[in-house]
């Protein structure tokens, strides 16, 4: 029998939105946030510099136009606090829903070679959110490429108007 290797202690283990300022949205905007969130818990690498008492909660409230992420230890000890401005990401994730948009409406009716060329443009668009994402978290907390993308998707999840 084979043994799954332990999961590090550099990573989260939870996100909590708080809904008194990221209100729940309509069921299908809901259904993103709880994947978005999924995802990033069930992979990631996720470190507070100078500590090690992972594994670790996040935290994400709203205030206008930024994001606080407050990164919790297990026994609920703040760990670091980061205010994440939007501001940058405006421009880019109008662009990424508007090719999010043309990808779901593609599918069905674009020939295959029209979707792929899409969802080409998707990834990237989602690549250049995850660059963004690192270089606004670098020095704060120690994230991989693959957690970048995760939070980028959890961000647009939390962006995302019906």
């Amino acid at each position: 029998m084979t043994r799954k290797p332990a999961k590090s202690r550099n990573r989260l283990a939870g996100v909590v939105l708080d809904e008194a300022t990221i209100p729940r949205g309509a069921a299908d905007v809901d259904h993103e946030r709880a994947v978005a969130i999924f995802d990033l818990i069930e992979e990631n690498a996720f470190a507070v510099p100078g500590r090690d008492d992972g594994p670790y909660t996040l935290m994400i409230s709203q205030e206008e136009s930024k994001l606080t992420f407050d990164v919790r230890t297990a026994g609920g000890e703040l760990a670091a606090s980061i205010v994440v401005s939007m501001t940058p990401f405006r421009p880019l994730l109008k662009d990424y829903f508007l090719v999010c948009e043309t990808y779901y409406s593609a599918i069905r009716t674009a020939s295959p070679r029209q979707i792929e060329a899409i969802d080409r443009e998707r990834t990237t668009l989602h690549n250049e959110g995850a660059d963004l994402m690192a270089q606004r978290l670098a020095g704060k907390v120690e994230i991989d490429q693959a957690t970048a993308r995760r939070l980028f998707a959890l961000i647009s999840a939390l962006r995302w108007r019906v």
